[in-house]
């Protein structure tokens, strides 16, 4: 009987102890080209990476990752403090791309020149009709400004802000507030 109750005692602790590092689908990684993440309450901007790169990692990083590896499809540039990312098929702006300050990546934006290799809920995001279906999709925002022009919906414990202008959307992930 005892050798019984300290195989389950045992068996409890490692499952604690998994349970301690195995989230509930919250605080997992978000890579923007590849993850299907649609529970806008498993977003946050910490978790979320472009082609690898997430906020906090060093310029070598982000410059190794989106300069030096070959993405398909996408024509690299970097300008000042931001790497942007084109479409081949028509650079005419950049549909991606990543600011850095103080040798860290401190913002990740992405538009809807970017939809068509989003995966996830912000491939419906950024091919929204107007500010209402951004809402439908992520919930109400903490705090925005909406007019004629377009509307700034901001999520800011989540860590990003929507930019609606019309056919225009971008998203903007930063630390979160």
């Amino acid at each position: 009987m005892k050798y019984v109750l300290r195989v389950v005692t045992i068996a409890c602790m490692v499952m604690a102890g998994i349970g301690a590092w195995v989230s509930p689908g919250y605080g997992e990684p978000y890579e923007l080209s590849k993850n299907d993440v649609m529970d806008p309450k498993a977003l946050k901007s910490a978790d979320t990476s472009l082609f690898g790169v997430k906020l906090g990692d060093s310029e070598a990083k982000a410059l190794g990752s989106l300069v030096n590896e070959k993405i398909p499809g996408v024509k690299v540039e970097q300008e000042a403090s931001f790497i942007f990312l084109l479409d081949q098929r028509k650079p005419t702006g950049p549909m991606a791309g990543v600011r850095i300050q103080d040798g860290k990546v401190d913002l990740i934006f992405i538009n809807n020149r970017f939809s068509y290799k989003t995966r996830g809920i912000f491939r419906n995001v950024l091919n929204s009709e107007s500010p209402d279906d951004v809402r439908k999709l992520l919930g109400q925002e903490e705090y925005g400004d909406e007019n004629v022009m377009g509307a700034i919906l901001a999520y800011g414990k989540q860590g990003f802000v929507i930019n609606y202008l019309g056919k225009d959307v971008n998203v903007e992930f930063s630390p979160p507030r």
